[in-house]
């Protein structure tokens, strides 16, 4: 069955403007349901179109259509809308220095036992992620389909290692939660560059694989220019349904900044925790800390406030995929990103049983504002002491 409307309503303006253009034969698009995926799937068959992904936690297909096919795929009524299988970039900007470790992990919380995937380029086996005890409990590989860990880039080593690194060869870069275990989920490549479609079913993988290896966090340092509504993006409802899957998903503003309006996607789901870059360096206090200039501004393209927090994300020592006891320093929203995710983790180790709702709320109430700009700041600087609700704390039984 047709509609009646005018086509361009349901497909990406991105995919629209290419198929104006006519300089392709086919393009690689996400087509979503307004049901299942299997009120679509002959549709797209009969249309020439090749899947790529299925994508049944959000009801889509990642496919390779034929441009001249394309409007009739979006005319069928159980197609909800057709969004650009677009680009997407590791969130990093310029490099350079150290961070400092966690007061909770003194006390005892160290992530144990907390699954934290990491969608990126992959991890390196670094010595602090696999002793003294091999973390990387699971690697899946959407580029090159290896299944041993590796980082042809180096991004993702160096995220996964603020997350839980354990200083193992250098304590003073100690990750956040340094005993959490790290789920490493290839979806970038060498350039630090990858489809939306593979971060899909990378998410998509995390979410049918939770219970086996008890992921609690996504993490993902990445983005892609955010031009159309949250409820239409492909990514921002990727997040949404990992969300009401049971797990929390933290995620880098973008690198975009000062400009207003540059959070990047899926930085916009009203879901995720967004997270934007603090410089806290050359500084002695709280107060005297200020927004990296490179942070991505709100509101969203809906009017949302974001970021929703800030962290530490200029000049940070981390893991380097160039050896097993290298480190490195790099600058950007993505690495104040795995910062909130390591904080997730502690969070999950003292209360297991809080919702991503209930962990967002306290990341957020808990944060300490640095800046007038809520549009810069979201609700200011994360607070581990106060996120764990640390005062008079207890040693946690061990």
């Amino acid at each position: 069955m047709a509609r009646n409307n005018s086509v361009s309503k349901f497909i990406h303006p991105m995919v629209y403007a290419k198929m104006t253009r006519g300089t392709r034969e086919t393009l690689e698009v996400i087509v979503h349901s307004n049901s299942t995926c299997d009120h679509i799937r002959d549709q797209i068959i009969n249309a020439g179109g090749k899947i790529k992904y299925e994508l049944p936690f959000i009801g889509a297909f990642a496919v390779e259509l034929p441009i001249k096919t394309i409007a009739q795929v979006a005319q069928h009524h159980r197609v909800e809308y057709i969004h650009d299988d677009a680009k997407v970039f590791k969130s990093i900007d310029l490099a350079a220095k150290i961070v400092g470790s966690v007061l909770a992990n003194d006390i005892g919380y160290t992530g144990k036992g907390v699954g934290v995937a990491v969608l990126d380029t992959g991890v390196f086996p670094h010595e602090d992620l696999i002793r003294p005890t091999n973390r990387i409990v699971a690697f899946k590989d959407f580029i090159n389909e290896r299944s041993r860990p590796y980082d042809d880039d180096g991004h993702g080593t160096h995220v996964a290692g603020i997350v839980g690194g354990s200083g193992y060869r250098n304590s003073k870069y100690r990750g956040v939660a340094p005993e959490a275990n790290i789920i490493g989920v290839k979806v970038l490549d060498e350039t630090g560059s990858g489809n939306t479609s593979d971060i899909l079913a990378g998410i998509q993988w995390v979410v049918d694989n939770k219970e086996i290896y008890n992921i609690k966090i996504v993490c993902m340092s990445l983005g892609s220019a955010a031009d159309t509504p949250a409820s239409q993006d492909s990514l921002s409802r990727g997040v949404a349904s990992a969300v009401q899957n049971g797990i929390t998903v933290v995620v880098s503003a973008g690198n975009n900044g000062p400009s207003r309006q540059s959070i990047t996607s899926p930085g916009i789901a009203p879901s995720a925790i967004t997270v934007g870059a603090v410089d806290d360096n050359r500084t002695t206090s709280i107060e005297d800390d200020f927004i990296a200039d490179f942070s991505s501004r709100g509101p969203t393209i809906d009017g949302l406030l974001k970021p929703d927090v800030v962290a530490p994300g200029v000049d940070i020592h981390s893991l380097s995929n160039k050896g097993s006891s290298a480190y490195v320093s790099q600058s950007g929203t993505s690495m104040a990103a795995p910062m909130v995710a390591g904080a997730a983790a502690l969070l999950f180790e003292k209360e297991p049983n809080l919702t991503p709702r209930q962990v967002k709320a306290r990341i957020v109430s808990s944060a300490i504002s640095i800046d007038r700009n809520r549009n810069a700041q979201g609700a200011g600087l994360i607070s581990i002491k106060n996120i764990l609700q640390l005062d008079n704390q207890a040693m946690p039984g061990k």
